[in-house]
């Protein structure tokens, strides 16, 4: 029986390639940043891979220019062509004729509106994890994800200017030990990781 290869473009973390690999898929991640988990890395370019082969993309493009949560700096973005480019970055996966089965992640933005809805939204409050972070997920071939774990959702802080700000991102700690500093470059990569959760129920239900 050959073995099934599934790509995780834009994963730096490793986490759900190595969720997929523990499934016993040929599992290869790609980003502009190392993997934090050793592992099968591409570091560079994607685009190259994308006409590879696959049986199975799993897509996490950029989501800075495109989520709801920037939309204040969109203007800005839409004439400097930021905007624009992030469009045409994430409808790369949209293309990928080829692949018989495509999962596209991002948060709430707008290629609902640009593009089509997504199949599901789902939180990290269904799969084990007390948090809330609303992910969209645009499906090709695959099931939509159904709940592992359901548990609590998570607290909030307001700051003192009234941010409202998810207690898992705003209490995260370095490697050393040390809070990071929200809205940090850090805080950023926190933010962007999938939780372990959430990667376990795409590799045990999109490999059956």
């Amino acid at each position: 029986m050959m073995t099934r290869k599934v790509l995780v473009a834009c994963e730096f973390s490793g986490i759900v390639r190595e969720a997929f690999r523990a499934r016993g898929w040929d599992a290869v991640s790609c980003d502009l940043m190392p993997s934090e988990i050793p592992g099968q890395h591409v570091q560079g370019d994607v685009v190259p891979l994308l006409s590879e082969p696959w049986d199975l993309v799993v897509a996490f493009p950029p989501c800075t220019h495109l989520a709801v949560s920037g939309a204040k700096h969109f203007a800005a973005k839409r004439a400097d062509g930021r905007q624009q480019q992030g469009i045409d970055f994430f409808s790369l996966f949209v293309r990928l004729d080829h692949v018989p089965r495509v999962a596209i992640e991002n948060p709430v933005g707008i290629m609902s509106r640009l593009w089509r809805k997504p199949d599901q939204i789902i939180q990290p409050w269904q799969f084990g994890h007390e948090a809330q972070k609303s992910t969209c997920l645009w499906l090709k071939g695959l099931p939509p994800l159904r709940p592992t774990a359901i548990v609590g959702r998570g607290a909030f802080y307001v700051s003192p200017h009234g941010k409202r700000m998810p207690a898992w991102c705003c209490d995260a700690v370095g490697a050393n030990g040390r809070k990071i500093a929200y809205g940090s470059a850090e805080m950023k990569a926190v933010r962007s990781r999938t939780f372990p959760g959430i990667a376990a129920a795409m590799a045990a239900q999109w490999t059956r």
